[in-house]
């Protein structure tokens, strides 16, 4: 019996889980949104256009499905907002970014060159960012 067997499992699991942001204190909030923005906006850079995109761009490729989980998880951000108690006209900003960018991107070829431009993603990380700057400043990054 090694010494993982000796010790319980949530006592095994408390390193990890301390890293990851579970809580729903809006500054782990503001770390999901962000990962999940670098997710879905920056993943990898594409070196002749020095520009970077990430699955909203690479997964609109695949017709309609594609578009649909990359709005799914753009949608998981106005919901993550909403629970950060962002007034319902930013809501409604933040969900129009999305589903504008789910409308254009689901055109074949000119919505997959829409995609690596307008990034409705960042859009509302922005608008996110002002509230939590706002309303809770102890959750601001100094960004280098």
């Amino acid at each position: 019996m090694d010494n993982l067997d000796r010790v319980s499992r949530p006592q095994r699991m408390d390193p990890l889980m301390s890293n990851l942001p579970l809580g729903n204190d809006p500054l782990s909030v503001r770390r999901r949104i962000e990962a999940l923005e670098r997710l879905l906006e920056g993943l990898v850079e594409i070196p002749v256009l020095r520009r970077k995109v990430g699955l909203d761009a690479i997964a609109g490729v695949v017709p309609v499905v594609g578009d649909l989980l990359t709005a799914g998880l753009g949608l998981y951000l106005v919901w993550e907002a909403r629970n950060l108690g962002l007034p319902k006209w930013q809501l409604w900003r933040m969900a129009a970014n999305v589903g504008f960018d789910g409308l254009i991107g689901a055109v074949p070829v000119a919505g997959d060159l829409f995609d690596l431009l307008y990034r409705s993603n960042t859009r509302n990380l922005r608008i996110v960012r002002k509230h939590l700057d706002r309303h809770h400043p102890a959750t601001k990054v100094i960004e280098s």
